[in-house]
């Protein structure tokens, strides 16, 4: 021990009064040519030498600060604290978590920070820094379809075929035609300039008729539902939903990017193909290449998960390329991945943890930044944004109720169903903001969506709160009676 610290401190030493030699010798040699001379020293050199130095400390720190890394770093501080904050209050007051955190990022926008503080808003959050915050939160949205493809479990839907066919269609068609008929009352005012109809009233419908099959899965969890009947229908429901509402965005993003009949007719072809290529080809292809060992192991390898990723990288580049959004091959890839050995849930823990908690908040600030509440600076404006509300609520939760009761489930019952299906959530921001990028809802209708949007979230705890107390009231009057 001795031996070991005498050998390093002599080392240290002997190095070190080289270097010093070295610099002494160094500060004699000739400038080099064409070198700036030095100014003769003034008095109080010293002093304005210190002050010099101070103020090129401060303005390293303020260049520092400038740079694009550090404003994303800034960003990511600033929208990951609000939305946990925000997330944590939400739930407090018996909300989803999500549903704060799509508020944060609302707030976070120019319609409240922006508004209280416009010096700091601007230098968080540049123009010049949101095309790589648009980029990172398209990120996380892939990844999290990705997820969401995983959750569809389409054995469950198969048991439960007919009713969930019958319910979420019906939750689909009716609200799609309340919004393609109030498109026809608001293309003139709201659509973007330049926009066709048809394409405005696409989406309309599509903003109508989406519904949250992630969040409405937190609230069942939450409440002690997932394995009711109620529950599992709920489940089974949303799922169908989702697919069909995703399959059909996808459709009409495709004939909204076409400059023409045919080439709309192209992009649908490839679309089909691709599908196609995916659940024929790929799914039965991604067992081999993962292996058995693979799916059964504990914790996938980093070779299993290069695999992965490579697939749901690949679909989305290749949905990119067709003319659909990315988020759609990273849906679909989703959806083929093997089941076997609980792979799928390995992975949607470990890909859902960090997408959660450090894409997703960003893609909320990034919507938030977009939504410009301000502009709804009437009476005529906010009444317009609650008949939305209203419309969206009544076909979404009527058509869901009206065919579940269809299906046998008792009135009580099917308006719960109704109102878990009216919870839009993050799949609604996700198709709004489609809509935005295309350039056919203009900021002002995507701000009234946009409060669409949390607007149907939020309502959904408390309408089933109502309808299961009203149950209970109903099964406490009846006890008596049969009694």
């Amino acid at each position: 021990m001795k031996r070991s610290a005498l050998f390093y401190l002599v080392t240290l030493s002997v190095i070190g009064a080289g270097i010093l030699l070295v610099l002494h010798l160094g500060a004699g040699l000739p400038a080099p040519q064409g070198a700036v001379m030095a100014k003769a020293a003034a008095p109080h050199a010293g002093m304005a030498a210190s002050r010099s130095a101070v103020a090129a400390v401060l303005s390293g720190l303020g260049a520092n600060v400038n740079d694009p890394l550090s404003h994303l770093f800034v960003q990511l501080l600033v929208i990951i604290i609000a939305s946990r904050l925000a997330g944590m209050l939400f739930v407090r007051c018996g909300q989803p978590a999500v549903v704060g955190e799509m508020a944060a990022g609302i707030l976070l926008g120019p319609s409240l920070f922006g508004w209280l503080a416009p010096d700091a808003f601007q230098f968080v959050f540049p123009a010049t820094s949101l095309g790589v915050l648009k980029l990172l939160s398209q990120i996380g949205v892939c990844l999290f379809m990705f997820v969401v493809g995983m959750e569809v479990d389409m054995g469950h839907v198969r048991k439960k075929a007919e009713a969930a066919v019958i319910v979420s269609h019906a939750s689909i068609v009716l609200p799609y035609f309340l919004g393609v008929v109030l498109a026809y009352f608001l293309y003139t005012d709201l659509a973007q300039p330049g926009t066709s109809f048809m394409a405005f009233a696409l989406f309309m419908g599509i903003s109508m008729s989406i519904t949250a099959f992630p969040v409405l899965a937190r609230i069942l969890q939450e409440r002690g539902l997932s394995r009711t009947f109620l529950g599992s229908t709920a489940i089974t429901c949303a799922a169908v939903d989702d697919v069909t509402a995703w399959s059909i965005l996808a459709f009409v993003v495709a004939i909204a990017r076409a400059t023409s009949v045919g080439a709309s007719a192209l992009n649908l072809l490839l679309v089909l193909a691709f599908i196609a290529i995916m659940i024929k080809g790929v799914r039965l292809l991604l067992p081999r290449w993962i292996g058995r060992d693979g799916m059964e192991s504990e914790a996938p390898s980093r070779g299993v998960l290069a695999t992965v990723i490579c697939v749901v990288v690949g679909a989305a580049l290749a949905t990119e390329v067709i003319g659909i959004h990315a988020l759609f091959g990273a849906f679909l890839a989703g959806a083929i991945m093997p089941e076997a050995g609980g792979f799928r849930h390995k992975l949607s823990v470990r890909v859902e943890n960090f997408s959660s908690v450090l894409l997703l908040p960003l893609f909320f600030a990034f919507t938030g930044l977009r939504t410009q509440i301000g502009l709804l600076n009437d009476v005529q404006g906010w009444a317009l944004c609650l008949g939305i509300i209203a419309v969206a609520t009544v076909g979404k939760l009527g058509g869901s109720a009206i065919a579940a009761r269809w299906t046998g489930m008792s009135w009580s019952e099917s308006l719960q169903l109704g109102a878990l299906m009216n919870t839009r959530g993050l799949m609604e921001l996700i198709a709004l903001n489609i809509g935005y990028d295309l350039g056919i809802l203009s900021p002002r209708i995507f701000a009234m969506l946009v409060i669409m949007a949390l607007a149907t979230t939020m309502l959904t705890g408390p309408l089933l709160t109502l309808f299961t107390r009203r149950q209970a009231e109903l099964d406490g009057a009846s006890a008596p009676a049969s009694a």
